[in-house]
């Protein structure tokens, strides 16, 4: 039995591993977003700094690791199997849940998940105990669970959302009004006491959530406890000398220092505090394993009320942790997708939206509205005159190779999130409140994104959707958690180490799947890019660049007409249905083109106006292409789910017929635009209209069937409708052909 345990804590360390891929690739959102978005700082600076952050918080992290041996059920309650088994089922819950969230790039709070998956397993566990015990009811689980820090946990996540995106949008709106957005016209003293605040604040968050509760504390709590508000303004006064010293002799800019030590602060109190979300459930298992193999005691009978004390955690495992966050933060793709996620949805610029709006973002975006009106009518129109100068932007002309460096917000929001985060976590800490660093820096952006009028009419309804689908998720995490780590503590011990080593393989698999859906994805999103416009500077530029990717939508296009066919032809619904969701994602993918047009031509020299006139030109060919190609997936599909009668004989062998004309056609048009060889257009234009004449000759064929034989008037409606559609996708796809040549022959004149 010891070697089955042994195991299954071997399991549990490379479980604890993975785990902290994972979950670094889910938090590194909360640090990195403000510099980042900012671009204070060069990317590999930012990681720098954030790696020396999350190494020192992993070291210092030994006295986080309680929430896992106590903090939610009683250990006493339990025996040493039944406590292997609620571990086990925390890690596989947990490792799955955060894999998930990152391949979705959505950011969600570790905290909530370890907290609720050790709740839904321990309740598990009980009620099995409760079961079998004939002296106890369900009105005993509270005897094994520790339900008061439950509760507290929940009023914390739901008072960090309401305050954090407050005090956010509070701090941003009066920081703005006295920066404006002309950074470089201040005073250097304003940015010295600017400064001086800022790194006060960020410095005593280090020391009150970074190093509390651990070993080094206690060398210096005398001198921190009870001393608050003389450290504060002892430091904000030597911190603003230290910052005009910066200024004026060295020419620094202090809003990079406050986002560099800002970055570095979070990351340590991360690493620091999260890391128990990691390895502290893996760690007290191995404490565990340890006391009970040194017992003697059948692990049905050793009870684990010893796991109430408090034990350190070896700092060796600890820096091989940190070792591993940071290598994650270096290489982790899926970190860099969840980070895009943050930015994006404070960036104050417009662009690509991530999110599609729903009824109640439109709704909260009407309320907002009628609040706006409201504030209005009641604040004198001199005073709302004066706000609005503080918030206008200057009009910058960049080169279209420097536009698209411009960073998704300033420095004065990138200081204000990471400053207004650092002190409401503090705030927190010191009050004993378990707040969620991801939850208080993600909405402490959202609320200076508002207040800093980065959401505007343009954009509100898409950001407040995402907004909305974020904290939905934060709370749908810990739903799921509880649940799965329930389902997967019972069928845990139901099956013993047997079932452990399946639900491994489990895992194992997942993660696998996982992985190679988000690389495949990956790698369709950037071959589906119709027009890279950072390569774009010329009409010449707006033909090499989109001929190639044209390619790929007409290769598309084929094989998608193709599958109509032949699946309708079988009768074949599951592979019309899976066709006619590959038909909607070309539809999006030409939408998003077609939204993009405004920041497109935005994007090009003053001279280009006939790359825009062009570009117009073959998203309004592609738009009605993917239109012809829609409208004949649906009829299909639609056809053969209801049950209709399948198409005859004849009907098939004309539409194979057009099938074939239409792929010669295609592969002509293809080799032309691949080749550049757009004189050769008359010889496709020759073969178009032989396949427009097959058209004919098949509408006329059909009509005569209609008067002889044909008795179903739904499957003539189908035959029609896909044939006269055939007939415009071969117009739209030769105008397209034709738009190429034309053009290329206007340059050469």
């Amino acid at each position: 039995m010891e070697n089955i345990y042994f195991l299954m804590i071997i399991a549990l360390a490379v479980l604890a591993a993975v785990d902290l891929v994972v979950g670094v690739s889910n938090d590194a959102v909360n640090f990195l977003n403000s510099a980042i978005g900012s671009k204070a700082i060069t990317p590999k600076n930012i990681m720098i700094i954030a790696s020396v952050g999350v190494l020192i918080g992993a070291v210092t992290s030994s006295g986080m690791m309680e929430v896992a041996r106590k903090g939610i059920f009683v250990p006493s309650q339990f025996y040493f199997n039944e406590i292997m088994y609620i571990f086990m089922a925390v890690m596989i819950t947990d490792i799955l849940l955060l894999d998930i969230f990152n391949t979705l790039g959505m950011p969600t709070s570790t905290t909530v998940s370890i907290v609720f998956e050790l709740l839904g397993a321990a309740v598990t566990m009980s009620l099995v105990k409760i079961s079998k015990n004939d002296n106890q009811s369900i009105a005993d689980i509270w005897s094994y669970i520790n339900h008061e820090k439950a509760v507290l946990i929940i009023f914390g996540i739901l008072l960090s959302v309401v305050i954090a995106f407050t005090v956010g949008a509070i701090v941003q709106f009066f920081s703005r009004v006295v920066y404006t957005f002309r950074l470089d016209q201040k005073k250097s003293y304003v940015n010295a006491i600017f400064g001086g605040l800022a790194i006060t604040s960020i410095t005593y968050f280090i020391f009150v959530k970074g190093l509390k509760g651990t070993p080094f504390y206690g060398d210096i709590e005398h001198l921190i406890d009870g001393n608050t508000l003389e450290i504060l303004l002892i430091g904000a006064v030597v911190w603003s000398l230290i910052s005009q010293l910066l200024i004026s002799l060295f020419k620094v800019n202090i809003l990079k220092v406050i986002i560099g030590v800002g970055t570095f602060s979070l990351a340590m109190a991360f690493s620091g505090n999260d890391l128990v979300n990691f390895v502290g459930v893996p760690i007290a298992a191995w404490n565990s394993f340890e006391t009970w193999a040194a017992s003697g005691v059948p692990d049905t009978e050793f009870s684990m009320g010893f796991l109430a004390k408090k034990v350190p955690a070896n700092p060796m495992l600890l820096i091989l942790a940190g070792t591993i966050m940071v290598i994650t933060l270096w290489f982790s793709k899926k970190a860099k997708k969840v980070i895009e996620t943050g930015v994006n949805l404070s960036r104050q610029g417009d662009g690509h939206e991530k999110f599609q709006p729903n009824p109640v973002s439109r709704g909260v975006v009407r309320f907002g509205i009628l609040i706006n009106n409201g504030f209005n009518f009641l604040i004198p129109k001199s005073t709302q005159s004066y706000i609005n100068t503080r918030f206008e932007r200057p009009v910058i002309h960049l080169s279209k190779e420097k536009s698209i460096e411009v960073p998704a917000f300033d420095m004065i929001r990138a200081s204000i999130n990471l400053v207004v985060a650092g002190i409401l976590i503090s705030v927190g800490t010191s009050l004993k409140l378990p707040l969620s660093t991801t939850y208080v820096t993600f909405m402490v952006a959202m609320g200076t994104s508002l207040a800093d009028r980065a959401w505007g009419r343009e954009s509100a309804v898409y950001r407040i959707a995402g907004v909305l689908s974020v904290i939905g998720g934060w709370f749908l995490t810990a739903l799921v958690a509880f649940t799965f780590a329930a389902i997967v503590a019972f069928l845990i011990n139901l099956g013993g180490p047997v079932m452990v080593a399946v639900l491994l393989l489990v895992v194992l698999l997942l993660m696998g799947k996982n992985y190679i859906n988000h690389s495949k994805k990956e790698k369709e999103l950037a071959a589906k890019k119709i027009i890279r416009k950072d390569n774009i500077n010329s009409i010449n530029g707006v033909i090499n660049e989109s001929t190639g990717h044209i390619v790929q939508v007409l290769n598309r296009v084929q094989k998608l007409y193709n599958n109509v066919v032949v699946n309708l032809a079988d009768q074949n619904l599951d592979k019309l249905k899976k066709n006619d969701k590959h038909v909607t994602k070309l539809n999006e993918e030409i939408e998003q083109l077609r939204n993009d047009v405004f920041y497109f031509i935005k994007s090009l020299e003053k001279s280009s106006v006939e790359a825009s006139q062009f570009y117009i030109m073959v998203l309004g060919y592609l738009e009605d292409i993917s239109q012809s190609i829609s409208y004949i997936s649906k009829v299909s599909y639609k056809h053969v789910n209801n049950n209709h009668k399948p198409l005859n004989k004849e009907q098939i062998k004309d539409l194979k017929f057009i099938m074939k004309g239409l792929e010669d056609v295609l592969q002509e048009i293809i080799q032309i635009l691949e080749s550049h060889e757009f004189e050769n257009i008359s010889t496709t234009i020759e073969k178009k209209q032989t396949l427009l004449d097959n058209v004919s000759d098949s509408i006329e064929k059909q009509i005569n069937r209609i008067r002889t034989v044909e008795t179903s008037a739904k499957n003539t409606t189908l035959h029609l409708s896909i044939i006269m559609e055939s007939k415009d996708l071969v117009n739209a796809l030769i105008n397209l052909s034709e738009l190429y040549s034309d053009i290329t022959a206007g340059i050469e004149k």
